[in-house]
């Protein structure tokens, strides 16, 4: 933070643009989404008013009200992990795991994350005016500083406030991207990929993501220890040494070699699915195999929560509002029918 913080300052006022500084700008910008990550789910500060300077610093940095990060992620992705219902879902457009679909995806998901965030809002606003008001000053404070930079120098403003603010937003939504991608979202252990390597520790252990579902109140920095726990259940596929290499040989030498690209776990299991239920129908039974279903896991009760509310560390630090029941939209169902008609016609996955 003082690092991004001073680097900013520099900037500005002496060093200009820099091809060094600038890089190293960049990438403190997408640490800044790690830390928004982290903080969103285990406060900084014991201090009330600590975290809500800490929220007004990570919005301006981050380029979004970080408040948004409770009804899209704590309170959504968290419960339904890519499972329908999910604003976050990977699979919305595509099965495909490619550079289109990389590249499209923070956008498509940023989309559709809105709605909830409008829906939080407007409960908050019934519910709780003291933690509306605060949601509401966070974007007074983002609007504000960027519009003074851009008064002060709009050529400035573009180089060291709006551009790393948008790399901090697309980063975070990669990362959850790659981090889920052809992956099972039904599955106790190979829902998420993990990546290990020196990545992982520049970004405050953002990539050892399994161990951070199933313990999603821990702190980032016993993150390691989870994730040696549960890493002889995880599918060796889906723990990655380098996230560099990944992207490389997946998006790069993957478009021109079938043996670099993932293979769609999603997409077996729904074949294994539907292999059932036809040897099912076929011997004259009509019930249809039923999915097992994930289990919502919590660091509260350490157990199977069978599906219950999540805990309170799973929604937001210090707060287990009530969630009202999710509806699932149209699209839902359209990507459903999509998704048995790929496999039917023999496409949908790398």
């Amino acid at each position: 933070m003082a690092l991004t913080t001073a680097l900013f300052v520099l900037q500005w006022t002496a060093i200009g643009m820099h091809w060094l500084s600038y890089t190293l700008y960049l990438f403190l910008s997408v640490s800044v989404s790690a830390i928004t990550h982290n903080h969103n789910h285990v406060r900084m500060w014991k201090s009330d008013l600590l975290n809500t300077l800490q929220d007004w610093w990570l919005t301006v940095f981050y380029g979004f009200p970080v408040f948004a990060w409770i009804p899209t992620h704590n309170k959504n992705h968290h419960r339904l992990n890519n499972r329908p219902g999910d604003h976050t879902i990977w699979y919305r457009v595509s099965e495909r795991n490619n550079l289109l679909t990389l590249l499209s995806y923070p956008t498509i998901s940023g989309f559709y994350q809105q709605r909830a965030i409008k829906e939080y809002l407007g409960g908050l606003y019934r519910k709780n005016r003291g933690r509306f008001y605060l949601s509401i000053a966070q974007y007074a404070v983002l609007i504000s500083w960027i519009t003074v930079f851009v008064l002060l120098d709009w050529w400035k403003a573009i180089l060291f406030v709006i551009i790393p603010q948008q790399v901090s937003l697309f980063s975070v939504l990669i990362f959850n991207y790659v981090q889920h991608v052809h992956a099972n979202e039904e599955s106790d252990w190979n829902h998420s990929r993990n990546f290990t390597g020196l990545f992982n520790f520049f970004l405050f252990n953002n990539g050892l993501h399994t161990a951070h579902h199933e313990r999603a109140g821990t702190h980032w920095s016993e993150a390691p220890a989870e994730h040696r726990k549960v890493e002889h259940l995880i599918d060796t596929s889906l723990n990655e040494r380098s996230f560099c290499w990944y992207l490389l040989r997946n998006y790069v030498l993957g478009a021109f070699n079938k043996k670099c690209r993932t293979n769609s776990m999603r997409l077996q299991r729904i074949e294994a699915e539907r292999t059932v239920n036809l040897m099912k129908m076929r011997e004259g039974d009509s019930v249809p195999a039923q999915r097992p279903t994930r289990h919502i896991k919590c660091r509260e009760h350490g157990a199977r929560n069978l599906g219950k509310q999540p805990c309170s560390d799973e929604i937001e630090p210090g707060h287990a509002d009530d969630i009202s029941p999710l509806q699932l939209g149209e699209e839902v169902f359209l990507v459903h029918g999509a998704v048995t008609g790929a496999i039917s016609s023999g496409t949908g996955g790398a």
